[in-house]
């Protein structure tokens, strides 16, 4: 195997934990892939990983090593699927995932653009609000929103949004205007919790002051378009990305509060199966929402995923 395949085989091994999940990954038999990465271990002159009955772990070297081989490894895909774009285009069917509010306001208004651009592409996109799995669910590409703990993907990231405390005017007309997050005590918030025991704590940053603030609410819904509904109608303020509430934001149909106070951010991740190598029309797909109006890039490289994102 040349050096590539040799760094290939150290990478699955990072993300992977296991020789014999490797092994199967690239059809070989396990004392082989045990050999290779022993004879890269002693090329290099140092421990890449340590072995233990549960499993493979980077060393120090071996973290380094595998942040660089993981790009090299990008950067050649990278490099193949413009190739495959350039003589093929675009076709078939992509099967993407997506959080349906996210994709009922950010992406599918623009879709005809994407497919007016690929003629001989077919499009599925599954709606949820929940992390489906990638391999079962023959994703070629998923969007997720906020921190990723997928083992089984590679996730780059492709924006992010601010977090505010929204609510209608009539609301804050009628209960007053926070000036403080603990103020929020007062405004029985609409919370959202797509999945059970979720954390309701928010931590609120101003200069160097902070807030760790604990919500509390008549009505906890499991999907962001409830959230929606609910603070549209009068039930009380959310707290939620930007994103969630762009055209009333922009209509003047809910305002922010506290804005002077930071929440975190929340990120938009692009997510495919680990081991499968991206299409060229997963790729043209996710270079389509990353430039979509709104939604600035950031400056973050592709990574990959070993156990927990």
């Amino acid at each position: 195997m040349d050096r590539l395949g040799a760094m290939e085989a150290f990478v699955l091994a990072v993300e992977t934990g296991s020789f014999s999940a490797v092994a199967r990954r690239l059809h070989l038999g396990q004392p082989a892939i045990s050999k290779l990465i022993a004879q890269q271990e002693e090329k290099l002159g140092c421990r890449l990983l340590l072995r233990s009955t549960r499993g493979l772990t980077p060393t120090e070297a071996g973290e380094a090593y595998y942040l660089r081989a993981r790009q090299i490894l990008d950067d050649i895909r990278e490099a193949e699927a413009a190739v495959e774009l350039c003589r093929t285009g675009v076709s078939g069917r992509l099967r993407i995932s997506a959080p349906v509010t996210f994709a009922r306001l950010h992406i599918i208004p623009h879709l005809p653009v994407f497919l007016a651009a690929h003629p001989n592409l077919a499009i599925e996109i599954q709606l949820d609000d929940r992390n489906v799995d990638l391999i079962s669910g023959g994703i070629d590409v998923a969007l997720r929103l906020g921190e990723q703990s997928d083992s089984g993907v590679v996730a780059r990231k492709l924006a992010d949004c601010a977090m505010s405390v929204v609510g209608t005017p009539a609301w804050f007309a009628s209960r007053g205007l926070p000036v403080s997050p603990r103020e929020l005590q007062d405004h029985p918030l609409v919370l959202y919790s797509p999945q059970p025991g979720m954390s309701q704590q928010w931590l609120f940053c101003r200069g160097e002051e902070q807030v760790v603030f604990t919500g509390q609410g008549r009505l906890t819904v499991s999907a962001a378009e409830g959230v929606r509904a609910a603070v549209l109608a009068g039930v009380g303020p959310g707290i939620g990305s930007e994103w969630m509430f762009a055209p009333e934001l922009a209509s003047g149909e809910v305002i922010r509060v506290l804005p002077e106070w930071q929440l975190p951010r929340l990120s938009l991740w692009a997510l495919f199966p680990a081991g499968r190598q991206s299409s060229a029309k997963s790729r043209a797909f996710v270079a389509f929402v990353a430039a979509l109006a709104g939604l600035q890039r950031t400056a973050d490289k592709e990574q990959g995923h070993s156990s927990v994102e």
